[in-house]
Formats: structure tokens, sequence, C-alpha cells
């Protein structure tokens, strides 16, 4: 999490802009002339960064105001196809940035049902990306961005490769995740446009929060409803008031483990791998067994999974919510892979007693 107010050029020419991206982006009228990407300012102290976090985002979801049936939406579609029974629908025949009010109304409330909605082919200037996600609530700036467009994040895996993290073919990117936990508000909607893809492998993959949730037992359901647990920043921080003691503070969050998202009213586990210190009134042993089995259970269960294969121009919309995501890093960085992603910020996690599991609004046996 840093701040977005200086523009600071990364290295000129560290890695080579993807052709794909730079024809796109001068198409667009973006300015690549003093660097890409460019650095946002990081926080230095934990003080600020957890004021930043702090801050209250009035929030009014866009699927709170969709026709449940979304006939504007489909009616216009070539195809809607469902990749998986629990996650992950694709629509063809559509452009994005021609979408009216209720079809975006309509997409948010379809997002928020099937967890990921992709489309394919799409003519998508970023300006025209971040437009979408204005719609949909306040942005959220995060990491490297588009010169000019502090909301637009860019998503470069060969210049983070490079320049930032150091992946393995056996130690690769970070696994099953849904973004920036430790927030008050955390991400809602997300949107990733692909401008350059590789020929083989770098798929995305996601894990539905809804399904997850009915894997479990009902007691053991029973036994984490309410529960909260402590979400913690990648990112650490000096403390203003011992400098002395390094970057060893991150920031941390109280978040319930199981969420109610407010468009559907279904219960979804909302952990997320690598970013979860421990569950609140549970001793560590306790609460590594239980954290180490739900990452498990969103792992290791592929039904509840949809794999995709991004083409050049294609877009895929997520709801942090009731999702997680990873990439897969089988390409090695031997192809190019390029991308702008923009994030919209989403109320604060609460849980209801009374929420029921998708399954049980599907009809389905959830017992």
């Amino acid at each position: 999490m840093g701040s977005v107010d200086v523009e600071k050029p990364s290295v000129e020419l560290a890695v080579p802009i993807p052709a794909p991206t730079r024809r796109r982006f001068e198409a667009a009228g973006i300015d690549l002339s003093g660097g890409y990407p460019l650095l946002p300012t990081d926080f230095e102290y934990i003080q600020d960064a957890e004021a930043k976090g702090d801050k209250v985002h009035p929030y009014n979801d866009a699927g709170l105001r969709a026709d449940p049936e979304k006939k504007e939406l489909f009616g216009a579609a070539k195809a809607v196809k469902h990749l998986t029974s629990h996650v992950g629908t694709e629509i063809v025949g559509l452009q994005l940035k021609d979408l009216n009010d209720k079809q975006k109304d309509e997409l948010a409330l379809l997002v928020a049902e099937r967890g990921v909605v992709f489309f394919r082919d799409q003519n998508l200037a970023p300006q025209e990306q971040e437009a979408l996600g204005k719609y949909w609530g306040e942005l959220y700036p995060q990491g490297p961005y588009v010169p000019g467009y502090p909301n637009i994040t860019t998503i470069w895996t060969d210049f983070f490769a490079k320049t930032m993290r150091k992946p393995s073919y056996r130690q690769p990117f970070q696994g099953f995740h849904t973004d920036m936990v430790h927030e008050r508000h955390p991400p809602g909607y997300t949107h990733l446009h692909k401008d350059a893809v590789p020929d083989v492998g770098g798929d995305l993959l996601w894990a539905s929060g809804y399904a997850a949730y009915s894997k479990l037992s009902p007691d053991f359901r029973r036994f984490l409803d309410g529960k909260k647990a402590i979400f913690v920043s990648k990112e650490k921080y000096l403390d203003r008031n011992n400098p002395s003691c390094g970057r060893v503070h991150p920031v941390t969050r109280a978040h319930p483990i199981v969420r109610v998202h407010p468009v559907t009213g279904w219960k979804s586990l909302y952990i997320a791998h690598g970013w979860v210190s421990h569950i609140v009134g549970l001793d560590k042993k306790e609460s590594d067994l239980i954290l180490g089995y739900l990452k498990d259970v969103y792992e290791n269960n592929v039904d509840i999974q949809c794999r995709f294969k991004f083409t050049p121009g294609s877009s895929a919309i997520w709801d942090n919510r009731c999702t997680l995501h990873t990439a897969s890093w089988d390409y090695e960085n031997a192809s190019e892979r390029h991308g702008t992603r923009v994030t919209t910020l989403a109320e604060e996690p609460y849980f209801d007693e009374n929420a029921i599991t998708r399954r049980q609004a599907l009809g389905l046996e959830d017992n």
C-alpha cells in the first residue's frame, strides 16, 4: 500500500514494453516518455499506512440495482457460457466499453453470483477500463501504474520478476489469495485486461468461497461462523516512535473468517493464503491447524475451481469477496505477459448469522 502523489519513473527500458501493449497505450494517448511503469512513493511509517487503511469509504453495490434475470446483459450477448458448475462464466459478443448502466449493474450481479466473468476480444483502452471500475465504486491505487492514471495498476510479470520479485520454477509467485485483506474496505470487483499473453501457459485460476464454505461440515461451519481472523499486509513499515527497529510492522486488520456478500446474501469462506496471522481466540497451534485445513479446502478441491486461458484482448472481472485467485507461472517468463488492472473498494466485511449458502439458495443439498 502506498501513496501515488509523486510520479517516479521506473528504470528506463529495464524491460522492453511488449509490442501489443505499446500499440494499445499509444492508441489511447498514454505518454510513455517518462518511463513505464511509474512507481508509487511508498509509505515509510506504520502510522501513515494505518491512517490510510482506516479511512471509511461509503459503498453501494451496483449489483443491488440489477434485474435478477439480467435481461439487458444476456439479451445483448451472443452466448453466455458457464465454465464450471460453481464458478466462472464467459460472455460472448459484447464489448465492455459499450455497456449501458443497466448492463453494468447486471454484470456486477453476475460477478457476485459466479465469482468471475470473462470477455474475449475486447477493444479496450485503459481509460475505458478505469471508467467501468469507477462506475462500480471508489478505485484503489495499488503498485506500479500507467502514466497519468494511478488507479490503473500494471500487471507485468516479466517486469516484476526482473526488478522486484525473483520467482523460480520451484517457488513461483504467491498461491491462492484475495487482495488487500488488511484494509478496512478490502476490494470487491477487480478487472484484469490482458494485452500480451504467452502462447502456452500463464493461465489464471479462481476458487469459489461460496463452494469452499459448503465443503465444510455443518458443525464446523457453526464453529467458524462469527469468528474473526487477523489479516496482515504484505508490506512492512517503520514505527515513527521507534524507527531504529527497521521495517518490521505490517498493517493488521480483524475480519470475519466467514463473510456474507451484500448482493447475493450468501456465506463465503474468507481467508487469504499467506496474509492471515491467526484466528482470534484460538491458540497458535489450533489456529495454524484450522487455517492449514481451510487452505487445503480451497486448493485441493478442483470441482470448486475454474481455470482460464487468456488470449490477447481478454478481460477477467472477479469478486475478491467470494473468490481466491492465483496465476500459473509455468511459462517461466519465456514469453511476455502484460495487463492492466482496476480494483474497486467494497464494504467492510461482515457476518450475518441469518444468511444462507449458495447451495441453499439454488435448492441443492447442503448438509
